[in-house]
């Protein structure tokens, strides 16, 4: 899912990530209902004030969510005043729970206090300057990093708005402050050389790339410049020229050579210093860092070896399904044969990019019709089909979403990859889409942020384990709405969950295990009927981005063994809808919260 992080906004956004061991939803009151309403409010006062701080010092999140930030206040990205303004807004938030009565809150609250409390811990545990020192340092990376992120978010149908000439001079301010966070970029990765605290090779040399690709383009055809390409009626056709003729001078006098400083500066000084493993275990303070970003990605504390074994585990399961629908689909050799035969055969992989898009827009369709069958209430939020801008594809995942506005007027978008044909697969058509779209984030998203009675926590904030979770699940539902009757499509869902399954090995591989970039590829080949250009990416990704990709099958395998459960305990009083209701009802929840409150419901329905 395409997210804009940097080392404060991965602590801030996605805050639900800590443990709580009290969790318990109460069965009866412990108050009078007069109490619960009073205090519950107290919360809700403490949530807002947090969140009000919170978009002080999270200019970046503050824009993802559409709201107004000067340029000063862009400006402070990526520095140690940032980072103070932060530790201290927790602080103060952590002192306004202690004098919360938990005892007297309603049991809706009690949810939410449960996940406040470890959201506000695990924050503050990830501005301990230790931390710190291990992650500022490197502010930028090749997998969405904020150098190639941020002019999308500043595009037109991005996260601002654009209906009026204030609105376009307020952009052109914010694109003047980007290259300031450019040279606190800079500024950081130098506090990385001094202490022994570098990046790989590989991503350095990506990063290269990427703002070569940029920088190639002419300021009248860069992104930045996209939003001035046209105009609504409600910017006065007397200034538009002016308007345009401003952006391309920013373009050229400010942004374009605050990116050469940065593309000098890492080629130049950066690059010779840079790490030529690239795993974790490798890089100063690496192990013990990489076993709190699986705590964070996954919300349980599990060592890497344990992750490992659960990987190779599955994968052997997955292996034996591909067999059936390999024998189902009349090929007759191996399995392993029958990877390479899919890579090669034309059959396989669309011709142009008008047949994937017809691809994904006929399953969106099928899903639409569906969706009621399983879900009490659907998202108001409208969901566009759209192939990734030809600057990105390259170094972009094989699909991804991007989320719309709360308030509905700027739709999410499933982004698809067009670069490089003949690696993509059509067999995996109809489970990217339940993945990234509909009804995997785009559902769950949509459904938080419309959702006004949940605090903004649980609104807008989300752990991957939840979030990638709840999506992977998503993919199981196209068995039950006969989308994968298709033996094509049916290989395509098992072998994008073999991708997520070889994430828990080769993730702990590369970064625990000291397994190298050509070892991790060779791996996935071997293993799934992945093309090399997609195994490429998929691994320059866990090592751009360590643990992340471990949350999928973790969070999947929770939210599996929920419903068996539910299944199991309540049998012909099961329903699918209000199962489905009591997993996203309260907006992305740490696991462990998760599972207290779905057994919570299993014991009242029983």
């Amino acid at each position: 899912m395409g997210l804009i992080r940097n080392a404060l906004h991965a602590v801030l956004l996605p805050a639900l990530l800590a443990l709580h061991p009290q969790v318990a939803i109460a069965r009866a009151p412990t108050q009078s209902a007069a109490l619960a309403e009073v205090e519950d409010g107290r919360l809700l006062a403490v949530m807002r004030d947090d969140s009000r701080r919170t978009m002080a010092v999270d200019p970046l999140g503050a824009l993802f969510h559409g709201g107004e930030v000067s340029g000063d206040e862009l400006a402070q990205v990526f520095t140690d005043t940032q980072l103070r303004a932060a530790r201290k807004s927790g602080q103060l938030t952590l002192a306004a729970l202690a004098r919360i009565n938990r005892a007297a809150l309603s049991p809706e609250r009690k949810i939410s206090y449960d996940a406040f409390l470890a959201a506000k811990r695990e924050e503050q545990d990830w501005l301990r300057p230790d931390l710190i020192a291990l992650t500022a340092v490197r502010p930028l990376e090749h997998f969405g990093g904020l150098h190639m992120e941020f002019p999308a978010l500043l595009a037109r149908g991005g996260a601002i708005p654009f209906e009026s000439e204030a609105d376009y001079r307020r952009n052109l301010g914010l694109n003047r402050a980007f290259a300031t966070v450019l040279d606190n970029a800079v500024l950081r990765f130098r506090q990385g050389l001094d202490s022994s605290v570098v990046d790989t090779r590989l991503t350095v040399r990506n990063m290269i790339a990427q703002i070569d690709t940029l920088l190639a383009h002419p300021p009248e055809e860069s992104p930045f410049y996209a939003p001035v390409t046209s105009f609504p009626d409600t910017v006065p056709a007397s200034r538009r020229a002016a308007l345009r003729s401003a952006y391309a001078a920013t373009i050229r006098s400010d942004l374009y050579p605050a990116y050469r400083r940065l593309r000098d500066f890492l080629n130049d000084e950066y690059l010779p210093a840079a790490r030529d493993s690239v795993g974790l275990s490798s890089m100063k303070g690496g192990d013990a860092l990489y076993r709190k970003l699986i705590e964070r990605e996954t919300t349980l504390k599990l060592e890497p070896e344990r992750v490992h074994q659960l990987g190779l585990s599955e994968v052997k399961r997955i292996q034996r399904e591909m067999d059936a629908v390999r024998d189902r689909l009349g090929y007759p050799g191996d399995l392993k044969a029958f990877f390479e035969h899919i890579r090669t055969d034309p059959r396989f992989h669309p011709t142009s990019e008008e047949e994937l898009a017809r691809g994904y827009a006929e399953v969106a369709r099928k899903v639409e019709a569906l969706a009621p069958r399983y879900f009490h209430r659907l998202p108001r939020t409208p969901l566009v089909i759209q192939p990734y801008p030809a600057y990105r594809a390259q170094y972009e995942a094989g699909g991804s979403y991007t989320q719309g506005s709360a308030d509905g007027r700027r739709p999410g978008i499933f982004w698809y990859n067009t670069h490089d044909l003949p690696s993509r697969f059509l067999s995996g058509v109809t489970t990217l889409y339940l993945h990234e779209g509909a009804p995997g984030h785009h559902f769950q998203i949509s459904r938080a942020q419309e959702d006004t009675s949940l605090p903004d926590l649980q609104r807008f904030g989300g752990n991957d384990a939840y979030v990638e979770g709840w999506a992977l699940y998503a993919e199981t539902l196209g068995f039950a709405m006969g989308l994968y009757d298709d033996p094509l499509q049916h290989w395509g869902t098992l072998d994008d969950e073999m991708l997520r399954a070889m994430r828990l090995v080769v993730d702990t591989g590369i970064h625990a295990k000291g397994w190298s970039r050509e070892q991790a590829i060779e791996y996935m080949l071997a293993n799934s009927g992945m093309g090399r250009t997609d195994a490429t990416a998929e691994v320059e990704r866990y090592i751009a981005w360590p643990a992340q990709a471990l949350s999928y099958k973790i969070g999947a395998l929770t939210i599996q063994n929920l419903r068996s459960e539910a299944e199991t305990a309540l049998g012909p009083r099961f329903d699918i809808r209000d199962f489905h209701e009591q997993v996203l009802g309260s907006g992305a929840l740490p696991l462990p919260i998760l599972e207290a409150k779905v057994r919570g419901w299993i014991a009242r329905q029983r």
